[in-house]
């Protein structure tokens, strides 16, 4: 069975155009693993990959999901899996692109939920503390009593955090005693470019000002007058919810920039300190990107 190559690391980094490359020369093709290219109409905010971007590479997994739906990683991993189970089949090589390090483990590693039988009086309750006072809440609830679990789950991922919480209450022990997710399902070898951090948050700045000259403002606004809710999980990626802040309340756009920009960096350095826990994976220097593919494909074929 062919392994998997996976193209991840922080934002801007130029994953997309090393994972094409890549594919290119491999007979690959993209699943993405991207927690917001998921929805359609989320074009500019998200740097989706244009045709052109795309190289002639099928990509799997971008545009699935309207962006009012409340689209979750286990609903990725749902669709995600026979993806990459039909990539292998037919001989391909599932080249996995992303920076949404959830969504990636959500492939790569299977996630149980325990032993312990499930109780609907004890789900509920814990469902309706989510509707209530929030996602975070009850992610923060878990932090509290099992941080290990926690931190393999997203906030999104109601039903495994809810899970983890049932098992603590029936059990008394912790999800995160129980061997879950040590054994990836597939073989993978994984590659990130390490840029200089003053590099890398040129680029963040770099593109910021391009989603604002491409109309990030106008496809937020249409996106509002088409009916997606303000508070709807598409829009609360980086930019979606900035703009929509500021066209709520007026603000000043240079400043909604500067914050869209802020927020990035922020969220570059978290995805910087997930992905150094993936194991298998590789920090490449930055080069043009036929060199690096060059040294991506000599590192996975030598691993074979």
């Amino acid at each position: 069975m062919k392994k998997l190559l996976v193209i991840c690391g922080p934002t801007a980094s130029g994953k997309t155009a090393l994972a094409v490359e890549c594919a290119k020369r491999l007979g690959g093709e993209i699943v993405s693993c991207d927690a917001f290219l998921i929805y359609r109409g989320l074009d500019i905010g998200t740097a989706k990959p244009t045709e052109e971007e795309r190289g002639g590479i099928p990509h799997h997994l971008i545009d699935v999901a309207d962006p009012a739906e409340d689209f979750s990683v286990s609903d990725f991993e749902r669709l995600a899996l026979p993806v990459v189970d039909g990539l292998l089949a037919r001989g391909k090589v599932p080249v996995l692109c992303g920076g949404t390090g959830f969504y990636l483990n959500a492939i790569l590693y299977p996630h149980t939920f325990g032993a312990a039988p499930a109780d609907r009086q004890i789900r509920e309750k814990y469902e309706k503390l989510a509707a209530a006072e929030g996602r975070e809440a009850l992610h923060a609830r878990l932090a509290e009593a099992d941080p290990e679990s926690a931190a393999k789950l997203h906030p999104n991922d109601v039903k495994r955090v809810i899970r983890a919480l049932e098992i603590l209450e029936l059990t008394g022990r912790k999800k995160s005693e129980q061997a879950d997710g040590d054994t990836p399902r597939y073989a993978y070898e994984a590659f990130a470019y390490d840029y200089p951090r003053g590099e890398l948050y040129a680029r963040i700045a770099a593109r910021t000002k391009a989603m604002m000259e491409a109309g990030l403002v106008e496809e937020v606004r249409s996106l509002l007058a088409a009916g997606v809710p303000e508070t709807a999980r598409s829009m609360q990626g980086i930019g979606y919810k900035e703009v929509a802040e500021c066209l709520k309340n007026g603000d000043n756009l240079s400043t909604m920039s500067d914050i869209i920009e802020k927020n990035t960096r922020n969220y570059a350095k978290r995805q910087i300190t997930f992905f150094k826990r993936v194991p298998n994976l590789h920090w490449i220097a930055p080069k043009e990107t036929g060199e690096s593919a060059e040294e991506v494909i000599g590192i996975y074929e030598r691993g074979r």
